[in-house]
């Protein structure tokens, strides 16, 4: 085997070395009086972190980690590692997340970090899984863009040559393109870049968003959708990541389909019910809205029927009530999971849309013209991996569920 050291105890009689690789922990013994000399004075010697290899024999051992043993023949140092570490990776030293996050590298080996990462991957491979098994293309948009997909001025600008461009903020008008171009159903997982002064346990200026879009379908259609993807990512984590979810200490339960619906109304009169500053319809949810509602639900929902004034230009208003519009949120108790909406696919009145949000068209065209020439009616979303494995995991930020954080201080490592 091959790995870290992660422990050496030394008790006299018996040595054991706790060697750690992707996988676990794995006890090497070295009893005393059995074990060669200078073997047994290399592993007492060890620091901490090494990389090293064993060779030796597998016993079964119930007191031992994962109930196996090793009686190394020969332990090679293949990199000896510095002293002191900057954090302890068995977690018996505390650190504090600037610390961590500074050795990410080393904080990444405590095994309830790991565990976490290896759980998104999991949440990734499901959710590429699913697209697929449900006629989904995989595509990739520009992260560099020559306007505001959304509006706004939460934008990154960079030198682009002779010119000036963004980071974008969302795959959106992308993918409405796509559907314009016949692709029906398409997913995207790739950054997304926020130009916004937060500092919370929960935003980061560049997040790993994944998108998907629909043709032929409404609001309630790509809901369904995702209500569906966000209890296979639980079911699968559930079925194939216990040993990590074991050393988490988390307890999944596969939330019930189909997911509440709480229309925005009755999200505010919710807000509103022990809530000094009562909300206004058509004020948008804060966190203390959101924590309140959450509270009440106690489970996965979707607020729907949002105002149309207060969601963004390519949101369809319903028909029989144009003040409400065919978008939603998909909120865990926590948190905002998810945003969507059924999307405007009459050219003139998005351009409308458009002009009422204090936005310039001429800035759109490239947009605009996929609608001119046979745009079908469509609807999508777009849903936070960091803060689904977040909430999920019970984590206390959301720079636990991301492995090189980037927020308002932070651009290294």
């Amino acid at each position: 085997m091959a790995g870290w050291a992660h422990e050496v105890r030394d008790l006299g009689g018996i040595c054991f070395l706790i060697l750690r690789d992707r996988e676990g922990l794995a006890q090497v013994t070295l009893v005393t009086k059995k074990t060669d000399k200078d073997l047994l004075e290399k592993v007492r010697h060890l620091s901490r972190e090494s990389v090293i290899e064993v060779v030796g024999k597998v016993k079964v051992e119930p007191k031992a980690p994962r109930g196996y043993e090793i009686i190394p023949i020969d332990v090679l140092v293949l990199n000896q590692a510095d002293s002191p570490l900057p954090l302890d990776p068995t977690g018996k030293v505390g650190a504090d997340l600037d610390t961590r996050l500074d050795s990410r590298f080393m904080d990444v080996r405590r095994p309830p970090s790991l565990a976490a990462f290896r759980i998104e991957s999991q949440v990734l491979c499901t959710v590429r899984n699913f697209f697929f098994e449900n006629g989904f293309i995989e595509v990739f948009t520009p992260k560099i863009v020559a306007t505001a997909t959304e509006g706004g001025t939460a934008l990154f600008p960079i030198s682009y040559f002779a010119k000036e461009a963004f980071l974008n903020q969302s795959p959106q008008l992308y993918k409405q393109i796509l559907m314009s171009a016949g692709m029906d159903r398409v997913f995207e997982i790739g950054p997304i870049f926020r130009a916004e002064e937060h500092d919370t346990r929960r935003h980061l200026n560049e997040a790993i968003s994944i998108d998907a879009e629909v043709s032929f379908a409404d609001d309630e259609d790509v809901m369904k959708l995702l209500e569906e993807v966000m209890a296979k990512i639980y079911a699968d984590v559930a079925e194939n990541c216990q040993y990590d979810l074991d050393i988490l200490g988390v307890d999944l339960k596969v939330p019930k389909l189909p997911f509440r619906r709480v229309t925005y109304t009755e999200a505010i009169e919710m807000a509103n019910e022990n809530r000094e500053t009562k909300l206004e319809w058509g004020d948008d949810l804060d966190t203390e809205a959101e924590k309140a509602i959450g509270s009440f639900v106690g489970e996965h929902y979707f607020i729907t029927e949002w105002p149309t004034s207060i969601k963004p230009y390519y949101t369809q208003p319903r028909e029989d009530r144009p003040e409400i519009s065919r978008g939603f949120d998909l909120m865990h108790p926590r948190m905002e999971l998810a945003s969507g909406a059924q999307r405007v696919h009459d050219p003139k009145l998005l351009v409308q849309k458009i002009e009422n949000q204090g936005l310039d068209p001429d800035g759109f065209e490239f947009y605009l013209r996929a609608f001119r020439y046979g745009m079908p009616p469509h609807a999508g979303w777009g849903l936070g991996l960091g803060r689904v494995v977040l909430t999920m995991l019970d984590l206390e930020n959301i720079r636990d569920a991301v492995l090189f954080p980037r927020d308002r201080r932070r651009m290294v490592p």
